[in-house]
């Protein structure tokens, strides 16, 4: 949920980073919704997720690169600060990540950039493979 929120920040609406639903994110995901010609119902649907996707990169600064490091928090892995500021902490945790899951079968490139099938991965839970030692 406090992905949710940063991305809707990253776009300009008002909301508080609290990781609940209320009034204040389903009435900021409407208004989203309404500037992106989707439809207003605040539900927050693939449509709606793929339009709230920000890529990521080195060097980048804001709210979206918060809801990166916030989701390698909330995973239990070695997590970047939550600064937002997209430095080497955050870009090696995110090539770890990509890499990991590109040694499970997942074409993604190990490039750092955080983009919709980094998210979808992110954000949908997926675990990367854990290596076994030999």
């Amino acid at each position: 949920m406090t992905t949710l929120q940063y991305l809707l920040l990253a776009h300009g609406h008002t909301v508080t980073v609290d990781g609940i639903f209320g009034a204040q994110t389903g009435a900021a995901v409407r208004a989203y919704q309404l500037t992106k010609n989707l439809v207003e119902d605040g539900v927050v649907g693939p449509e709606t997720w793929r339009a709230l996707i920000v890529e990521v990169r080195p060097g980048a600064r804001g709210n979206a690169v918060r809801g990166v490091q916030r989701e390698f928090q909330l995973r239990g892995d070695v997590a970047p600060q939550s600064d937002g500021v997209y430095g080497p902490a955050t870009e090696e945790a995110v090539r770890a990540f990509q890499a990991a899951l590109r040694a499970g079968g997942a074409e993604l490139d190990a490039d750092g950039v955080v983009g919709p099938r980094t998210w979808q991965a992110l954000v949908g839970g997926v675990r990367a493979p854990v290596s076994q030692a030999a």
